[in-house]
């Protein structure tokens, strides 16, 4: 099989991060399904590594995290009678953490949403910030068990707590529920209480969705396997952080981060995929599910 070149690479993984599937890829381009997939994997798997890398010492005063359901082969309730269910098929987590004033996303970790995974994740979080800042997340309880454990007093930590009505029945049970009030919590520190939101983590959960065909809803675009998963988010997060210009910002936001002081272009993330081809090294932040014990 001929080797792709490097202009092929890009407009494959620009289709890849503008939300195409896979399939509708090797029909406009003529490359195989493998030859995508391959690609898809070996490019996440180094820039995720490259990401891990670069972000470090920053210097964020307002931090917001949230995390995003998706499943992984089988939705959980069909993963027994699943035929051929892979390791970590189920329910899928995705933690993810974004400065506030940057939008730049530098923490990410895939698994479950149990409170190992938000002491991890928050270890993470704190691994690539320097000084104290705020940090704001929902309601959940595993958030505020980490933070203390985490932080101990370092931290300005407030709690977004949201009540919703019931879910909603018969042809409206795809939609939302009702949102019925938001109170905001100081939990550790002294934060301010007008900053205690999780409106840019929440607006960035929706451009994954739309930007990233395995976390469409009702569709049959889920991942297959966790690696896949997992390297498709690194390669999201790239394009996100480098080479896709944030409209409110006028920049991307690793220049805003001052991570890089220009502009990427997807040729640029090519090029550290093929730096990588040998054996890229998947960082901490993007590594597959495990099972509990």
């Amino acid at each position: 099989m001929n080797k792709l070149s490097q202009a092929q690479r890009a407009q494959i993984l620009h289709l890849l991060c503008e939300g195409m599937s896979i399939r509708a890829i090797t029909r406009i381009t003529g490359a195989s399904k493998n030859t995508v997939a391959k690609l898809l994997n070996d490019a996440g798997a180094a820039l995720g590594a490259y990401q891990d890398r670069v972000f470090r010492n920053l210097t964020c005063k307002s931090v917001q995290v949230d995390e995003i359901w998706s499943f992984t082969y089988a939705k959980a309730r069909n993963v027994e009678s699943a035929k051929a269910a892979t390791e970590g098929a189920g329910d899928t987590w995705t933690w993810t953490a974004i400065d506030a004033d940057t939008k730049l996303v530098f923490s990410v970790l895939v698994g479950g949403r149990d409170a190992g995974y938000a002491y991890e994740f928050l270890s993470d979080v704190r691994s690539r910030v320097t000084g104290r800042f705020q940090l704001t997340s929902d309601g959940l309880r595993s958030y505020a068990n980490a933070a203390f454990r985490v932080f101990d007093n370092d931290v300005d930590y407030g709690q977004l707590v949201k009540t919703y009505g019931p879910a909603p029945e018969g042809q409206r049970r795809y939609s939302p529920p009702k949102l019925l009030s938001a109170t905001p919590s100081v939990v550790i520190g002294d934060p301010d209480v007008t900053q205690i939101n999780t409106s840019f983590v929440e607006r960035q959960n929706l451009t994954m969705r739309m930007h990233m065909r395995r976390f469409t809803r009702l569709t049959n675009g889920f991942s297959k396997k966790v690696e896949a998963h997992v390297n498709a988010i690194a390669l999201h997060f790239a394009y996100y952080n480098f080479v896709r210009i944030h409209k409110t910002l006028r920049m991307t936001p690793a220049m805003a981060a001052g991570v890089t002081d220009r502009l990427w272009e997807m040729a640029d993330l090519v090029s550290i995929v093929e730096a990588q081809d040998a054996k890229p090294v998947r960082p901490a932040t993007y590594r597959k599910k495990v099972k509990a014990a």
